[in-house]
């Protein structure tokens, strides 16, 4: 028998009964949702003032996307999507509070009702994790509590942390722990330490940099020292998102202090683009909108020996690819009667290159107020869109032009169609509806279509108070 042969019988020899049969232990996951960070914000992007070491160190140290996105242009929606790895038509959870937010007489219809949380009966991905045998934690903000919505001790967290919870007599400003960024992080590490043995799914979902900004003392001192970036200039802001970066270092280090880092996948982002608190340029828009500057993310996989180093992926990906990802990293099946949204995106983080190109989608039946810089509507950060990206084009496509003015008959006139190639315009200046037909229709065919099988509800009713005077209510 060769030596080799013989040295792997003895070693299994002298392997314990159990070991024989024992199944390698699923990875961990953890899931580092940060709150209105801005695509541009992050150091690896280009910043020309905020720092941030340690989420730039994650950059280089494993995978970014560069064209990353949420699934809504705020907080809610972003969630519910993230959560129960659907599209907003399944679910209605379009808007934060309300969809009917702005002028009355300046809406031209009625906006589809909002829901306020994701129903019972909606399994998320917490849920189905721990059906696999997965020990679940979230650590920070919800915001899915809402009349039609449930707490996350009844979606499939099993511990539930949250020191900056919105109460009336909640403090603010905590000098050692701004935003509660460090007390979220110090349980989710607690948490992490006690379930080393075991898969663990934890969820740190920071309240951070959502305003109102806050800082340590000392890091506020230190960019108020720093030289202005000719885009990023704001100290508090700036302080803010360091604050932030040295939480994203203490879970790294605790992984590695653990030696479970091997064995554990970290994806690090945001629910939405930034505020305008912060030039999200060359990108438009910001928070709010389904201009790139609303919903583009940084995005980072980390996941030392299985992501190799200083990978960079251009394939369009989005929040409801999480679930069925993290199901195939822990080999589990998805839940019976369970509608994904969303594709394994795990054989990316493999190195694949030959991944498929198909459509990601957006849909916002309402209205939110207060305009964008850059924006399409001197009175909304949005009106009623759909949106479409495959491969390098993008289409949005606007409900009051669909509907009142033609609709596809009128596509190339009624302003109701706006098309840009992302790859060479991922500012979104140049308009090609008129330009390229053949694009045009193919990405507005494959809107269309997935209306029909979602079953995205369309506002249709025109709105009685448009265009009349009078003292607005919403």
């Amino acid at each position: 028998m060769p030596k080799f042969f013989a040295a792997l019988l003895a070693i299994w020899l002298f392997l314990p009964p159990q070991a024989w049969c024992e199944k390698p232990k699923p990875p961990n996951i953890v899931l580092i949702f940060t709150d209105d960070l801005g695509w541009k914000d992050v150091g690896y992007q280009g910043s020309d003032f905020h720092e941030t070491p340690h989420i730039d160190n994650m950059a280089k140290q494993g995978m970014v996307f560069s064209n990353a996105y949420s699934c809504a242009g705020n907080c809610a929606p972003s969630r519910a999507c993230l959560l129960s790895g659907q599209y907003t038509p399944r679910h209605h959870v379009f808007a934060v509070g309300s969809t009917n937010r702005g002028p009355a007489q300046q809406m031209r219809l009625i906006p589809i009702p909002n829901k306020s949380g994701l129903a019972k009966e909606n399994l998320t991905m917490a849920a189905a994790l721990q059906q696999a045998g997965y020990q679940t934690g979230i650590f920070g903000k919800w915001h899915l509590s809402g009349p039609e919505g449930r707490s996350p001790a009844e979606s499939g967290f099993q511990v539930v942390f949250d020191s900056r919870a919105q109460q009336p007599n909640q403090k603010r400003n905590i000098p050692d722990d701004p935003k509660g960024a460090f007390s979220l992080t110090q349980a989710a590490c607690e948490f992490m330490t006690k379930n080393r043995e075991k898969p663990f799914f934890c969820y740190l979902a920071h309240h951070a940099i959502h305003s109102a900004l806050e800082a340590k003392p000392d890091t506020l001192e230190k960019f108020r020292k720093k030289t202005p970036g000719k885009q990023h200039n704001s100290p508090i802001y700036a302080a803010c998102l360091y604050d932030l970066d040295t939480t994203v270092g203490l879970v790294l280090a605790k992984l590695k202090e653990l030696k479970i880092e091997d064995n554990t996948l970290v994806i690090f982002t945001s629910d939405n683009g930034g505020t305008q608190q912060s030039s999200q340029e060359p990108l438009r828009g910001s928070k709010g909108g389904y201009y790139e500057g609303g919903i583009r993310e940084p995005f980072i996989a980390y996941w030392p020996g299985k992501i190799l180093a200083g990978q960079q992926c251009a394939v369009p990906v989005n929040f409801v690819d999480l679930y069925p990802t993290f199901l195939a990293a822990a080999g589990a099946q998805t839940p019976k009667n369970k509608q994904l949204d969303g594709t394994n995106i795990l054989p990316l983080l493999q190195g694949e290159k030959n991944f498929p190109v198909r459509p990601i989608f957006w849909h916002f039946p309402g209205y939110l107020d207060t305009p964008v810089i850059r924006g399409r509507d001197p009175v909304f950060r949005t009106r009623p869109v759909s949106v479409v990206r495959k491969g390098d084009w993008k289409l949005h496509l606007y409900h009051e032009e669909w509907v009142l003015d033609g609709g596809f008959d009128k596509r190339v006139t009624n302003n109701s169609l706006e098309l840009y190639h992302i790859s060479n315009d991922i500012g979104e200046r140049t308009n090609l509806v008129g330009k390229e037909p053949e694009k045009r229709d193919e990405l507005l065919k494959d809107l269309l279509t997935w209306w029909d099988a979602i079953k995205a509800p369309i506002p249709s009713q025109v709105n009685p108070k448009f265009g009349k005077k009078g003292k607005n209510k919403n």
